[in-house]
Order: structure tokens, then sequence, then C-alpha cells
């Protein structure tokens, strides 16, 4: 979930991750502990110990991974540790003024995808998700509703709809 920070806080969050490669093992050791409140890997290398030290600090200012994110990373973890085979879909990304069209109650939708949000009859909303909730009346997955994505992809992504 990416943020927008001030220059001054960026310039500061620079300088921090900059001085890691000043540190011993013994610093970042302890550097670790606190951000991740736990010890360090006894075996992990220096640079990864490093980066993991920087992520977990960009992480604490710009935000940490957006939770669909991690709803797939757990479902490839889960699928890993049973070795069943990893399924992941690449989801499609609507580039600006790609029109959608569906039909509903007799009637086509067409929208018009933006470089932030879409437009429904002139009107701009912030999501597929909400539109499809506007046309139905019912709560919609909008990438389900105009046929970006499969049920059973929703399914193993959100949970049944």
């Amino acid at each position: 979930m990416k943020r927008h920070i001030s220059r001054t806080d960026h310039e500061k969050l620079e300088a921090e991750i900059g001085s890691l490669t000043d540190l011993d093992n013994n610093e970042l050791k302890k550097r670790w502990k606190a951000l991740y409140e736990t010890e360090a890997p006894a075996r992990m290398k220096r640079d990864l110990l490093r980066h993991a030290i920087a992520y977990r600090m960009q992480e604490r200012v710009l935000g940490g991974l957006k939770p669909a994110m991690c709803r797939l990373l757990d479902r490839i973890a889960d699928d890993a540790g049973a070795r069943r085979p990893v399924k992941v879909s690449l989801a499609r990304k609507l580039g600006k003024g790609t029109v959608l069209i569906r039909k509903w109650g007799g009637v086509d939708h067409q929208v018009e995808v933006l470089e932030k949000g879409v437009l429904l009859g002139g009107k701009r909303y912030r999501s597929l998700s909400e539109v499809a909730r506007l046309i139905t009346g019912s709560h919609w997955s909008g990438p389900l509703f105009f046929g970006l994505k499969a049920q059973e992809q929703e399914e193993a992504g959100n949970g049944a709809r």
C-alpha cells in the first residue's frame, strides 16, 4: 500500500537505509530484532539481512503489501507446502481508454477505464466494483461482473461470492 511521504521524510529514510552498509553483523542483528521482534536467522548472509532490514524500514514508512497480494502469497505457500501444483494467474491490466461493455437487464452498460477509476454515463467512479454494484443493486466483484476474471479465480482469491 504505497503512501506518499514528504521529501524530507524520503531523504531521512534513504539516509537511514544507506547507513546500513556501515553496520557490522552484530549491529544488523540488533536492528533486525528491533524491527522484526525476533532473532535474526543464524545463517542469514549479511546482504540478505541488510536488504530485509531495509525492506521492513520502507514498509513501516510507506506501507506493506496489499491484502490481495498477501492472500496470493499465502495460497502459494499453502500449495507449495502441500506439494500441490502452484497456480498463479496474472491479473489483466486495463489501459486508459479501454472500453468494457456488459449487458445487464437487457441494457448494454459501457464503461471507459480512466487513469484513476472508470467512467459510466459521463460520471466518474472509483472502481469497476462500484459500477457493478450500481448496475445490479447488489455486491459484485467488478472484474468478475465485466468478465475479466473467471468465477473459479474469484472464489480462490476471495472466497465464494
